[in-house]
């Protein structure tokens, strides 16, 4: 969320953030809401004080006997309340529309954000290994051989509907030992703490996490009212939420291995085939709360805990910085890293690391208190994918693909699979 004070001092920041993203400028309405806003208030505080005023020259008419007075002062002193009550209404009311309005303005994009419409104005900074070399035409992750009979979309269609997958036999354990990879590895080497969250939030916890009120057709919602989340970064960064911790504290870094849900509204006929986009899926979430002058290196060493992972499973993989017309609603700036998956013969995002500054902070109020004393700040928030796991096992599937429908998998997968390291084509692990 936007800091109002700020948008009254430099309004020509906002909207010159905005035209970066390509939206059209908002300062002279919320400034108008505001002033309307702050007015109300104004007014509504004057008549109050009439109203303290009158109540107390009631009780001096009574005791004087002046029963005329006392009883046009009594008057008086009805009318102002009823008057106050209206304007703190109107009031509330016009808060909660300016609160609102700036709850739906993206985050400004930080300097060495490149400006461009979408993901073919993106920035590409990086890229790791060779792509492989094939002595047969690749195919895609569910039509390998060794594969296919253990992803079943016919049969989670019968149950849940498309978008759905039902994994069994060794693929299931392959995915399986691909997210306790990847939570040893964030746990034991790059130091992060693990975290078991719930996958049930409230509405504040999806508002703090700039989830709401823009983005909940993206999400699904129980009769009850709990969100189903989109990611584990909403319970892990709201860890925070409301709180003033001790500057020695930070950083804060987190992660989680759970199941996200989506409900891809405006996606169909986007990335459909096999495992690529689905409703139900799961991930190995970084997430890190930091000092304001910390987040950018944390932004990179976040970067790099996953790539890491995808060096390490022998992944090919190009690493971009997203353009101010590609990237998130919430983000400040974001890295994509995107594998490499012969199946299609492009590269695939499997992982978005982004930094928020203060955006999500301001919307919990999660703040630090400085050590050498002052009045406390707001934290800054961070998230990453570390990785998301089925997009991983789809380029460790393709990448190892052989030509007789057998897959040769990642030696440091090994001892999560008591040792084996290749699928056959019959679909079992050798």
């Amino acid at each position: 969320m936007h800091d109002i004070r700020a948008i009254r001092d430099t309004p020509e920041a906002l909207d010159a953030a905005l035209a970066r993203r390509g939206d059209a400028p908002m300062s002279a309405a919320i400034l108008k809401l505001d002033t309307a806003r702050r007015e109300k208030i104004g007014t509504a505080e004057a008549a109050q004080a009439e109203q303290n005023k009158a109540s107390k020259l009631v009780g001096a008419a009574k005791a004087k006997g002046d029963e005329a007075e006392f009883e046009r002062l009594r008057a008086l002193v009805g009318e102002k309340k009823e008057e106050v009550a209206a304007m703190q209404a109107e009031a509330k009311a016009l808060d909660a529309e300016l609160t609102d309005m700036l709850a739906r303005i993206p985050n400004s994009p930080a300097e060495d954000v490149p400006e461009g419409a979408d993901e073919n104005d993106n920035a590409e900074v990086k890229k790791w290994g060779d792509i492989p070399a094939f002595d047969f035409k690749p195919v895609e992750h569910f039509e390998i051989k060794g594969v296919a009979a253990s992803m079943d979309f016919e049969t989670a269609a019968k149950i849940s509907g498309s978008r759905f997958v039902l994994l069994s036999g060794a693929v299931a354990r392959i995915h399986r030992a691909l997210s306790q990879f990847m939570l040893d590895t964030h746990v034991d080497e790059n130091g992060l703490t693990e975290v078991n969250p719930p996958v049930l939030v409230g509405d504040d916890a999806m508002y703090g996490t700039d989830k709401l009120p823009k983005f909940g057709e993206d999400s699904y919602q129980t009769s009850e009212g709990m969100w189903l989340v989109p990611t584990s970064e909403v319970p892990l960064t709201y860890t925070v939420a409301g709180d003033v911790v001790e500057e020695a504290s930070l950083p804060r870094r987190y992660t989680a291995h759970t199941l996200c849900f989506r409900s891809e509204a405006g996606s169909a006929g986007r990335d459909t085939s096999g495992m690529l986009r689905q409703h139900q899926f799961e991930k190995v979430e970084m997430v890190s709360v930091t000092l304001p002058g910390e987040s950018d290196n944390e932004q990179q060493r976040m970067l790099r805990c996953a790539e890491d992972i995808l060096e390490r499973l022998g992944i090919p993989y190009r690493t971009v910085l997203l353009c101010t017309g590609d990237m998130g609603f919430g983000a400040r700036r974001t890295f994509d890293i995107e594998a490499w998956v012969p199946g299609q013969d492009t590269y695939r995002e499997i992982s978005s690391v982004s930094t928020t500054g203060d955006f999500q902070a301001r919307r919990m109020n999660a703040r630090f208190k400085p050590k050498d004393g002052g009045k406390p700040q707001f934290v800054h928030t961070l998230n990453g994918s570390g990785l998301a796991v089925g997009r991983c096992l789809i380029a460790v599937l393709e990448n190892g693909q052989q030509a007789d429908g057998s897959v040769t998998l990642p030696a440091v997968l090994g001892p999560y699979l008591g040792g084996k390291t290749t699928l056959t084509a019959a679909g079992k692990l050798a």
